[in-house]
């Protein structure tokens, strides 16, 4: 091992104590605080923490089920990669905020930028630049969703076969600062003054940034939780002499849950600033503070290189899963869905006369991997199969990204921009992730109830439909009070009049939006990755991702509801599926509900890859 390079390991070797991942405070109960040693960001790191020991002590079926369950410590290399994720997430969102004004609202008056200028109302009037109205921008603002999520399942490719996640990470950073100085472009006032080059130049931007923010998404949420190298649950007997275990699963919740926080504050930060930029300076502005905020992400992984945890590629490890899957369905296929579903449905047969102990000497030549392997491939496409239900989850996550936007600027302002009002969702995620991550998930695990990740889920879903019957209701009083009936944005845009509704009324629908990312979002993060085989995790990152572009791609059959006088229906469609995604989503998983601690309890295998690959990584 190249001592002055990233620290490539495969298999963390079972030898080291355990002392130094587990902290006890004076409530005697496990923290996070770093050590003294680790009190520098970089400097220091102990590459080695969280090494497993050989002698710690792994909890029975019984202890599973009557100890309380703990996180463990979050290693320090952890938080810098959080750090750059809020970097990240500041540019993207501190962009993306813009994008709606940009495109559906035309020059105010006077002005070249975008921005509002002497004489203009400031009550109730808008930046814009474009005018293409209101279904073109949530066509190519989900355009912008449905590309930045399909990307991911490329770079998870590139980052599990080829690159690594570290490399590809840059890879990715590099084409997204391309993007982002082509969307400046798009912005600067001569360009403007032509909008039909404009919008060119802003689609080109915006496909060559989704390109790198998707090679990102996959690959930083994975990279995170990587660096804490636990991967069973062991008991730990605490200074008041309670026996406790330290879940990975619980440590894996915590990490995502601050990972989550850092990119709500880099989202908030970012987009409440840019749409003060762009209704004071211009949008120029508000697309160049992001860029430059996003060279800090480059920055702070090369200066940290040394300290992180990178697992290597394993070469055709993607064309090994098929083969293996292929190899299950042999004798199982039918144009029977019945029969087919039957041959299928039992996942432990399934899989288990295709694993190399049962194979013996008939096993194929191809089939280097071992048993574990297997089983963390069956685990890993269960995982797959529970994110089928997101799209309908994410239909109306992405609601705030665009509609709620529009709804906005035809309600009472009062001085207030109307791309403002949506900061109260990643607001509402700072306040509620400390919360559920302190006070509410300790509770439940005091109180003896296990709320797992697939119930957090279906939470998730309902929470989210609570969310479209607020904004539901709230469009039907802007319809009914409003000086032009449903005509609100033609009210809003020919004769400047506005409903007479507080704006500050959609703060309920952006909580609970809030609140159903805290249990869906967050968790589907952690149950890829805990899920996932080693050397596949960008891969099931990705698809869990995926599931956004998809929802995307169903949100354009909605864009025809998405103006007036149908925008009640369109969040009332919306409400109505994501209680019909949370239904569905528990009925076909919650068997699968009951096998969570087995599930992560898999031995780990020690396959590594290809011949040439495990030379490669030595």
């Amino acid at each position: 091992m190249n001592s002055s390079g990233p620290v490539e390991v495969a298999e963390v070797a079972k030898s080291r104590s355990a002392s130094h991942a587990i902290g006890l405070d004076e409530k005697h109960d496990l923290i996070i605080e770093p050590s003294i040693q680790e009190t520098t960001i970089c400097k220091g790191l102990d590459a080695d923490a969280g090494t497993q020991s050989l002698d710690k002590i792994y909890p029975s079926d019984e202890d599973l089920r009557a100890l309380r369950r703990v996180a463990g410590k979050v290693p320090w290399s952890a938080f810098t990669i959080a750090f750059v994720e809020l970097c990240e997430r500041f540019s993207y969102y501190g962009t993306t905020a813009v994008f709606v004004n940009f495109i559906q609202r035309p020059l105010p008056a006077n002005s070249t930028t975008g921005a509002l200028s002497a004489g203009a109302n400031w009550d109730s009037d808008v930046p814009g630049a474009l005018g293409m109205g209101q279904r073109a921008s949530t066509g190519l603002t989900l355009f912008n969703q449905f590309w930045s999520y399909i990307m991911p399942l490329a770079g998870a490719f590139v980052a599990d076969q080829y690159w690594g996640r570290f490399r590809t990470i840059f890879a990715s950073i590099a084409a997204a600062l391309l993007g982002h100085v082509i969307l400046i472009i798009s912005a600067i006032p001569k360009v403007i003054a032509s909008p039909g080059g404009s919008i060119v130049c802003f689609s080109v931007g915006l496909v060559i940034m989704g390109v790198g923010t998707g090679g990102f998404k996959s690959n930083i949420s994975a990279l995170i939780a990587e660096q804490y190298r636990e991967d069973r649950p062991y008991i730990q007997t605490l200074a008041s002499g309670e026996r406790v275990i330290v879940d990975p699963a619980a440590t894996v919740s915590r990490i995502y849950l601050y990972f989550y926080m850092m990119i709500n504050i880099g989202s908030i930060v970012g987009q409440v600033s840019m749409v003060y930029a762009e209704r004071y300076v211009g949008f120029w502005l508000s697309f160049l503070l992001p860029t430059a905020m996003f060279c800090l992400c480059p920055t702070v992984l090369f200066m940290c290189r040394n300290r992180y945890y990178l697992i290597p590629p394993t070469g055709s490890v993607y064309s090994q899963a098929f083969r293996l899957w292929s190899l299950a369905m042999k004798d199982r296929w039918s144009f029977n869905p019945v029969r087919l579903f039957r041959g299928t449905s039992n996942s432990n047969d399934f899989w288990e006369h295709v694993k190399p102990s049962h194979l013996g000497a008939n096993k194929p030549d191809w089939m280097t991997f071992d048993d574990e392997w297997v089983d963390e491939v069956g685990r890993g496409l269960k995982a797959c199969v529970v994110f089928l239900w997101y799209p309908l989850y994410w239909l109306s996550y992405n609601q705030m990204l665009n509609n709620l936007t529009s709804q906005a600027a035809t309600m009472r302002l009062g001085g207030v921009p109307n791309d403002i009002i949506n900061n109260l969702n990643p607001l509402s995620l700072i306040i509620f992730i400390p919360i559920m991550d302190r006070i509410i998930y300790p509770g439940l695990r005091r109180a003896g109830f296990n709320f797992t990740p697939l119930k957090r889920i279906t939470a998730g879903f309902l929470a989210a439909g609570c969310s479209m019957i607020v904004a539901t209701v709230t469009q039907h009083y802007i319809y009914k009070n409003g000086p032009c009936g449903k005509n609100a944005n033609y009210c809003l845009e020919s004769e400047g009049k506005y409903t007479d509704i507080s704006v500050w009324v959609q703060a309920l629908t952006y909580v609970l939006g809030g609140i159903s990312e805290i249990f869906a979002s967050v968790t589907s993060l952690e149950y890829a990755f805990t899920k996932a085989p080693r050397n596949m995790r960008s891969l099931v990152q990705a698809v869990a991702l995926f599931m956004n572009a998809f929802s995307s791609a169903l949100g354009q059959a909605l864009v025809s509801l998405s103006e007036d006088p149908l925008l009640e229906w369109n969040y009332g469609v919306t409400a109505i599926l994501a209680f019909v995604g949370g239904a569905g989503f528990w009925l076909t998983n919650y068997k699968l509900d009951r096998e969570e601690d087995q599930l992560n309890m898999l031995p780990q295998s020690r396959y590594q890859g290809n011949e040439k690959n495990d030379e490669e990584s030595k």
